[in-house]
């Protein structure tokens, strides 16, 4: 078939969207990267939940975020949304999420051009004027870099991130004041599901195996939930509360990262740490650690049928829960005699 060619004459304004979450936006910057290249005199924009902005405001590539407030879509505000993304003058928007929600916002912004997947989930195809029909066996973030170049546009594999100046500099007083300048593991136990969670008595098992201090990175409403964690290492582990941009920076600095399938992980990838990450019932194949086989413990004997079955059984911690502590630590060994990887 013959090679897509890009829009001519270039598109002025380019909206990208994909608003949440933030593992999610994180792993998209890829994209950003590879629309940037192509249109490289375009203003790029990025359509992202408030709350995100800060993991891709400072890009070099990216001209400005436009903030969506997810949970809180009154009419005034969608209205108010409604007119921002009109007068934002886009020839070219391009919906990466595929979802009802984003293809609406696609819609609203009113481009000549709007683009997404024609296999869209909740009949979003019905929002865009060009769709492509991307297979979902592919990984999410080739999945998406795959949208891209049926509109002409070569992927880039760019997956670096660039947290806010003033967040990397509260991270490196952070480390000074804690005394971690000599090297820490983060840690990031939770994740939104509990079948996506290690067992934290595991995740204090590894920790207490471990040299050195300790992060443990949990948003507010779950330090609870990580307590036993803090307890157990008595004095060598620290749980800062932290911005988005904050978190970033932390594991920007940490020399090995142990987290389950989340945020944090992809994260990890996007800063070339050494990673150890444990995922139970969702697919390493189609939302790990991009292009990081070796940062992947799973349980043995794990089938396909055991990893489509989990969104019926979100609380359900008994497959991830067959990973052993052993398999972890020699994850992490394996990690820790290898240099970083550069994303």
């Amino acid at each position: 078939m013959p090679k897509p060619r890009l829009l001519t004459p270039p598109p002025a304004r380019i909206l990208l969207i994909r608003p949440s979450a933030l593992g999610d936006v994180c792993r998209t910057v890829p994209c950003l990267v590879s629309i940037r290249q192509a249109f490289a005199d375009s203003r790029i924009d990025w359509l992202v939940n408030d709350g995100f902005a800060p993991a891709v405001a400072s890009h070099p590539a990216l001209s400005a975020v436009v903030p969506f407030h997810r949970k809180d879509m009154s009419p005034g505000r969608a209205w108010a949304l409604t007119r921002r993304l009109r007068a934002g003058g886009y020839d070219l928007a391009i919906d990466l999420q595929g979802l009802l929600r984003s293809g609406i916002l696609t819609w609203m912004t009113g481009a000549g051009t709007r683009v997404g997947y024609a296999n869209a989930r909740e009949c979003a195809a019905a929002c865009y004027n060009q769709r492509h029909s991307i297979p979902r066996t592919l990984h999410a973030v080739d999945r998406m870099l795959a949208l891209l170049e049926a509109q002409g546009i070569e992927p880039s594999h760019d997956m670096r991130l660039h947290p806010p100046p003033e967040d990397r500099a509260w991270a490196q007083q952070f480390i000074e004041d804690h005394a971690l300048t000599a090297g820490y593991t983060c840690i990031a136990p939770t994740a939104q599901w509990r079948c996506k969670c290690w067992p934290i008595e595991r995740y204090t098992q590894v920790a207490r195996e471990l040299d050195g201090p300790v992060v443990v990175l949990a948003a507010p409403h779950e330090h609870a939930s990580v307590k036993p964690l803090l307890d157990a290492l008595a004095g060598r582990a620290v749980l800062p509360r932290t911005s988005v941009g904050q978190f970033l920076a932390l594991i920007a600095g940490c020399k090995l990262l142990v987290c389950n399938d989340s945020a944090a992980l992809h994260a990890g990838v996007a800063f070339g740490r050494r990673i150890a990450s444990v995922f139970g019932p969702t697919d390493p194949a189609l939302v790990g650690p991009y292009r990081r086989p070796d940062a992947v413990v799973q349980p043995p004997e794990i089938t396909p049928r055991d990893m489509k079955r989990y969104r019926k059984h979100r609380d359900d911690q008994s497959l991830i829960a067959r990973v052993s502590v052993e398999r972890v630590m020699g994850c992490i060994q394996s990690q820790l005699d290898q240099p970083a990887v550069t994303p």
